[in-house]
């Protein structure tokens, strides 16, 4: 599955990824520590979920889980996120890294056609 065509959700230290076209889920996650709001960043192939105050990597195509951090010390709450990719709070570049997937699977696309 690619991920420039799942949508990620995040619930109650739940999270799914969800086939952009139908809304159908592809896979489900649980966290095994925190509770209640969940913050989540696509950075590259990695979906990185904070889950009041606890850090996990999963896998974005599959949702298995990559790794783990406690993040002791760091207290708890709404957590922002910020990579190289994009930040978790800003939708304009949610919608620029939506604009880069389309582009990049137009140009496999038109690739992998023959003439």
């Amino acid at each position: 599955m690619n991920i420039a065509d799942l949508v990620f959700v995040g619930f109650n230290r739940r999270v799914a990824a969800l086939r952009r076209q139908n809304g159908e889920i592809v896979w489900e996650w649980k966290a095994s520590h925190g509770a209640s709001y969940v913050s989540l960043l696509l950075d590259g192939g990695t979906l990185i979920v904070s889950v009041q105050g606890y850090m996990y990597g999963l896998d974005a195509a599959t949702g298995n889980q990559l790794w783990f951090n406690p993040m002791k010390g760091f207290g708890t709450g709404v957590t922002a996120l910020v990579s190289l990719h994009g930040m978790s709070s800003n939708p304009l570049s949610a919608a620029a890294a939506e604009q880069a997937a389309q582009q990049a699977s137009q140009s496999s696309n038109a690739g992998s056609t023959s003439t």
